[in-house]
């Protein structure tokens, strides 16, 4: 699938603005099963001072500068995408997700040292009692990774309502589980908790959902939003995603623009 993105964001402030500094991650990344095939940014007003690089994850970052007084900030990115489907889990060998865990840890490739990272606690998703025995109803002892991931992300579908508004960027993972409620990057966090109290590598993935009018209806611009899945590792083969929020397995319809370990890396 080709896809043209249009992501706009604008400012306006109740008084001028001396100076703002800003960080975009909005260059759709290029992965096995996507490549971005051209990207343009619009800044109004034009920046004093603009750079682009990869951050520590490999995301595409921009960075800019207003030195000058202003009253909005306007921001366009434009990008043309090709994106295919990725391998899913019925089409690899899978392993328990013990050996899984154990594997991870005692391998000393570059490739998996660097996912080692994503084991680790982040700001936004830090394991606790509770998360562990959410998860655990999934990992069982001796079930398959992928199987087991794939059961997680289907029971955070089930057991969580949609609600947007309910939750900002900054609550914790205890409220959205008392509450069984939140957005995607709610349950996004959840499921990367969950992994990560068993051992577990996985990532929080930000970008795009195309999204299906209903039948007989116009699709509506604006209607395709930002959104947020995880990604688990399974040594050897790589990284496998997951939506919780629609209990599907991205495909050609989702893009990949940024990963982290949580929210507060690809904001």
């Amino acid at each position: 699938m080709r896809y043209r993105v249009v992501h706009h964001t604008e400012y306006r402030y109740v008084q001028p603005v001396a100076l703002c500094h800003n960080e975009t991650h909005l260059r759709p990344r290029v992965v096995a099963h996507q490549r971005c095939l051209s990207h343009a940014l619009v800044i109004d007003p034009e920046p004093d001072l603009i750079s682009e690089r990869e951050d520590f994850f490999g995301n595409p970052t921009a960075s800019f500068s207003m030195q000058r007084g202003h009253s909005h900030l306007s921001v366009t990115a434009t990008s043309e995408v090709e994106v295919e489907s990725p391998k899913r889990s019925g089409q690899v060998p899978d392993v328990p997700w013990e050996e899984a865990a154990d594997v991870l840890r005692q391998g000393l490739d570059p490739e998996r040292l660097e996912a080692r990272q994503f084991i680790l606690d982040s700001p936004l998703c830090e394991a606790a009692a509770d998360i562990t025995q959410y998860a655990a109803v999934s990992l069982r002892p001796g079930a398959l990774l992928l199987e087991s991931v794939a059961d997680l992300s289907a029971r955070i579908h089930r057991d969580f309502a949609y609600v947007p508004g309910f939750t900002s960027v900054t609550t914790p993972l205890s409220v959205v589980l008392e509450h069984r409620r939140g957005v995607c990057q709610d349950f996004a966090h959840l499921a990367i908790a969950c992994l990560r109290a068993h051992g577990l590598a996985a990532r929080y993935v930000s970008g795009y959902l195309e999204t299906l009018p209903p039948p007989s209806q116009d699709k509506l611009i604006g209607a395709d939003a930002s959104h947020a899945w995880f990604a688990v590792y399974h040594p050897g083969l790589g990284w496998f995603d997951f939506d919780p929020t629609n209990n599907h397995c991205p495909d050609n319809r989702h893009i990949t623009v940024a990963w982290g370990r949580d929210y507060g890396d690809v904001t």
